[in-house]
């Protein structure tokens, strides 16, 4: 009896973590019936490994047994061999799962994780711009300007939702009107290669304020993202209007080619953190016209809805899912 009561009490008492993990910070939570509990955040730099940090977490849980995790960090995940990016951090992922005492552990790129996140949000936890009806198991697509420009696509099989990886912030910028056409003879000019990104990213955005005051042969004042923001939103720049306005028609235009790509009738979402910071003003911007500007296909993305999300959360969400997905035990 002692000893059933024990395994009884041990199962009770087991949790599965989950980890979003950036250069920066490391965010962990734990999952207990499909919601996020105890979630902590950590400096990456205070710790020598990600499994210190882990063990950490777990350690000021000292009742719990933590039985599977899944972590969403920041570098490509080609294999067992998980190399950071932006920090020091490698690790073996087997060899990580022995040093945790894990029964399983799931290791997925954080924008793997955005996209794992999507179909289980709410309507408290995303904002929808213009109109379009998600189709239930519909393709989805989401891309992120931030840093750079993360680009993901989610499609349904047989075992659930199965995350597309790809270098989707790197394709060519398509100009689509004038300022456009300005932007890219700019940038041209400047790089050589103009990509996606150098359109849709902190960088980016500078990028369009320089390239439309080039074409206006006008004076490149500001330098940072925020305060070009910032001025535009509150007209104090007419300049930097024209920017935030252009950034949304190009927003637009490729969240309309990625529509069209992969017919994605689950909805194309915009995370990252810089279109969350102003969503009234993209849905008063000209981002939906272009979405559904298609010429003859024009029809094929109407109801296709766009949305921005709005949940903080949503890195922890998407790896809780994932855990959910492909943890059998």
């Amino acid at each position: 009896m002692h000893v059933l009561c024990s395994r009884l009490w041990s199962i009770l008492m087991s949790v599965n973590f989950v980890a979003d993990v950036g250069g920066t910070n490391i965010r962990l939570a734990q999952v207990q019936d499909g919601k996020l509990t105890q979630i902590k955040k950590y400096l990456c730099k205070d710790f020598a490994t990600i499994g210190d940090a882990i063990s950490h977490y777990m350690d000021s849980f000292s009742e719990l047994t933590f039985t599977a995790g899944c972590i969403a960090i920041a570098c490509p995940v080609p294999g067992d061999w998980v190399k950071m990016t932006n920090h020091t951090w490698e690790f073996s992922t087997q060899e990580l799962t022995e040093s945790l005492k894990l029964e399983w552990l799931g290791v997925i790129n954080d924008f793997a994780s955005v996209a794992y996140s999507l179909p289980v949000l709410d309507e408290s936890q995303k904002a929808q711009i213009g109109q379009g009806t998600v189709k239930e198991n519909g393709n989805i697509a989401v891309f992120g300007p931030g840093t750079g420009l993360g680009v993901e696509h989610l499609t349904i099989t047989d075992s659930g939702w199965k995350a597309l990886d790809g270098e989707g912030g790197h394709v060519d910028f398509a100009p689509h009107d004038e300022n456009d056409i300005a932007i890219w003879h700019y940038l041209k000019n400047k790089l050589g290669y103009v990509s996606a990104e150098e359109v849709m990213s902190g960088r980016g955005l500078v990028q369009i304020y320089e390239g439309l005051a080039a074409s206006q042969k006008q004076a490149a004042v500001y330098t940072d993202p925020a305060e070009i923001t910032s001025k535009a939103l509150s007209q104090e720049c007419r300049l930097c209007e024209q920017t935030l306005s252009q950034f949304c028609k190009i927003m637009g235009n490729f969240a309309g080619n990625l529509a069209v790509n992969l017919n994605t009738t689950g909805g194309v979402y915009i995370g990252g953190g810089i279109a969350s910071r102003f969503i009234d003003y993209i849905k008063n911007s000209e981002f939906r016209a272009r979405f559904e500007d298609r010429g003859r296909f024009s029809h094929y993305v109407r109801n296709i809805p766009t949305f921005i999300i709005t949940e903080p959360d949503h890195g922890l969400l998407g790896a809780a899912a994932y855990l959910d997905q492909n943890y059998k035990g």
